[in-house]
C-alpha cells in the first residue's frame, strides 16, 4: 500500500513560546514534515525557494506591511500561506485571503485547528477564522478582489482618490467604487476606521 508523502511545512519566526509551541505540535503530526523552523522575514524568500514547502506559517506581527503576503504567495505560488495574527477580526483575515494567503488563523486558536488549517490548505481549501474551509475558487463572498486589495493598500497609505487612480491606471470614480466595497467588506464605514484595522496599520 502506497503511503502519502508528509505535507511539507516552513514556520517562520515567532514569538519564543508561540514558535516553540507550533514546532512541538508540528512535529507531532506523522503526517506532517517541518523543513524550516524559526525562519526569518529577511530569509522567508530563500527559504521557500530552496525547500519548495506545501505550506508556510507567517507571523503577520513580523512581517512588514500585509502586502509582503501578496508578494510571497505570487513569488511562490506552489506554497500555500497560512497567516497567524493577534485575534484578526473577519475583515482583517478577508484581506489577507485576498492578498494570496490561503488561512488566516488568531495565535490563540486550539492546537487542532492550527493542524486541520494546514491540512485543508495543503489541499487548497481556504481556511477562515470560525474554523469553516472554503474552495479555493471562493465560495467566501466578503473577499476582497485583487484590484480591491490594491485600493486597501493604497487607502492604508493614506493616498487620496486621485493618487490612487494615478497609481493603478484607473478613473477616480473607479476608485470610490472600489473603496465602497472596500468599507462595506471590512465592515468599516471611513477611512479613519480602516486605518484602526491592525492588518492595515502594518
Amino acid at each position: 500500500m502506497d503511503v502519502a508523502a508528509p505535507i511539507t511545512v516552513a514556520i517562520a519566526r515567532f514569538e519564543d513560546l508561540i514558535g516553540a509551541g507550533l514546532r512541538s505540535l508540528i512535529g507531532a503530526d506523522p503526517n506532517i514534515a517541518i523543513v524550516a523552523s524559526d525562519v526569518a522575514v529577511d530569509r522567508l524568500d530563500a527559504v521557500i525557494a530552496q525547500q519548495s514547502p506545501r505550506v508556510a506559517l507567517l507571523n503577520l506581527a513580523a512581517l512588514p506591511a500585509p502586502t509582503e503576503v501578496r508578494r510571497l504567495h505570487t513569488a511562490h505560488p506552489e506554497s500555500r500561506l497560512v497567516v497567524l495574527a493577534g485575534h484578526p477580526t473577519a475583515g482583517e483575515c478577508n484581506q489577507l485571503l485576498a492578498l494570496g494567503a490561503t488561512a488566516c488563523l488568531g495565535k490563540e486558536v486550539q492546537a487542532r485547528d492550527v493542524l486541520t488549517a494546514i491540512h485543508l490548505a495543503s489541499r487548497g481549501l481556504h481556511v477562515l477564522p470560525d474554523g469553516k474551509a472554503t474552495s479555493a475558487n471562493g465560495d467566501v463572498h466578503d473577499i476582497l478582489t485583487p484590484r480591491e486589495a490594491e485600493v486597501l493598500d493604497q487607502l492604508a497609505l493614506g493616498q487620496s482618490n486621485a493618487e490612487i487612480a494615478a497609481a493603478l491606471s484607473v478613473s477616480v470614480e473607479t476608485v470610490r467604487t472600489h473603496a465602497r466595497s472596500v468599507f462595506r467588506k471590512l465592515g468599516v464605514r471611513s477611512r479613519r476606521e480602516l486605518t484602526s484595522l491592525p492588518a492595515a496599520r502594518r
